[in-house]
């Protein structure tokens, strides 16, 4: 693989997933001589098993990142998976004669594959779309001091420290607010309450909107059925099962079907979503 070290390092279902990590926190530690050696044996001759000792003695570490990652509602498993993703990429990238320490290189490859994911699946519709925005996701609510809208000089101390623009920063906590805003109020409001529920007019069974929204469902499965006829069955089963219906399957319980590891499933995923988008802007 181009990215990865073809190392396979799957991630158990949630019964297992306390032995895993038992077993990862209790893998060796490494001298930074050892570190060293075993670093210069990958970079120089390719040796694979050297590449493996060093992901092995660092796994701890992505576990430890992954979960500072679980306010988000994504399970641990996943987590530490695209972690272990990020691991690699830097054991592969990692260069023994700077001197530095494989631990201190490795975490921005971690949590860089572990960002990437949160902002992919923690939301249907996407909270953060820019660099600037990705930045504030993760840094907006640690940066605040109390409860409550941000004031202006609040706003230009964290605008200063991320080198965020002021209007970013007001935007994006207007789109986290937004999200804790219950649409029919609660039970202890009254008729007159601010919820939306109780202003925006009933389009469900307005003619012209309805015809618009079958019009728009038929568009939509219609290009979705020409967006999965370019995938093999395999890709089509996994893609339709994790993301059509009702009760999704696990990455672990696919591989088990298909007798492959869950991340063989996960890269068979990725490339098959990365078709149907391609299919799905050039239909556009």
């Amino acid at each position: 693989m181009a990215n990865t070290l073809p190392i396979p390092i799957d991630i158990p279902n949630s019964q297992g997933l306390a032995a895993y990590i038992q077993a990862v926190n209790a893998a060796p530690v490494l001298s930074a001589e050892q570190e060293r050696d075993l670093a210069i044996r990958y970079s120089e001759q390719n040796d694979l098993d050297a590449a493996r000792e060093l992901v092995m003695s660092q796994l701890r570490q992505v576990v430890r990142v992954a979960r500072g990652f679980t306010g988000y509602g994504l399970p641990l498993g996943d987590l530490i998976q695209e972690g272990n993703i990020g691991l690699m990429k830097a054991v592969k990238n990692f260069d023994p004669k700077r001197g530095v320490r494989l631990v201190s290189f490795a975490v921005h490859w971690i949590k860089a594959e572990i960002y990437d994911y949160v902002l992919r699946n923690w939301r249907i519709v996407k909270m953060a779309t820019t660099k600037a925005q990705r930045k504030l996701f993760f840094n907006l609510r640690r940066s605040k001091t109390r409860l409550g809208w941000l004031k202006e000089d609040e706003i230009e101390r964290i605008s200063e420290n991320l080198d965020v623009p002021t209007h970013t920063i007001r935007e994006m906590e207007a789109r986290m607010a937004g999200l804790d805003v219950s649409f029919d109020g609660s039970d202890a409001d009254d008729e007159y309450n601010n919820a939306p529920a109780s202003y925006l007019p009933d389009l469900n069974y307005n003619p012209e909107h309805l015809a618009s929204m079958v019009d728009e469902e038929q568009s939509r499965n219609v290009r979705l059925k020409q967006a999965m006829e370019v995938l093999d069955s395999r890709s089509q089963d996994i893609v339709r099962r994790r993301w059509l219906e009702e009760h999704k399957p696990t990455l672990h319980e696919l591989a088990a079907e298909y007798d492959v590891s869950a991340e063989r499933i996960r890269q068979i995923e990725k490339r098959a979503m990365e078709k149907m988008r391609e299919q799905l802007d050039d239909a556009a």
